[in-house]
């Protein structure tokens, strides 16, 4: 029995255009998310006591004026991201759940390939070696 003739899935253009949309837009969002998210915000008698920044205050010069107000910031909203830094402290938890997703990502994507790799070998060169598993050896049986 003739094997079918291995034929590579085809992705259309809008396919293609939707998945780079999506991927820029992951991008976009994974770098301005830290910014949306972080928390700066004074409380109480600190922000009634505190005069309102300047950008001479919080040590901008006018390139870095001009570039925050570009992003349409002024010195208020400027100083809770510039006095209030980020905090890179690592949750141990987090981050083995992190490494756990990549590892089982890479073991599937290994026995997808190699899946895949078999049935390229098998089309171009043997109409059974799809069929027959390799032993570890590399040797066919």
């Amino acid at each position: 029995m003739a094997k079918k003739k291995y034929l590579p899935p085809v992705q259309k253009r809008l396919g293609q255009l939707l998945d780079t949309v999506f991927i820029l837009a992951l991008v976009y969002l994974s770098l301005l998310a830290p910014l949306l998210l972080h928390s700066g915000a004074e409380t109480g008698a600190d922000a009634a006591a505190a005069p309102p920044p300047t950008w001479e205050s919080l040590g901008q010069n006018a390139t870095m004026q001009a570039q925050w107000e570009k992003l349409g910031i002024d010195a208020t909203q400027a100083a809770a991201m510039i006095n209030h830094k980020f905090d890179y402290s690592i949750d141990p938890l987090a981050l083995a759940g992190t490494a756990l997703v990549i590892v089982v990502y890479f073991v599937f994507m290994l026995r997808v390939s190699e899946w895949q790799y078999r049935q390229v070998i098998a089309e171009k060169f043997d109409e059974d070696y799809g069929q027959q598993r390799p032993s570890r050896t590399g040797e066919r049986p």
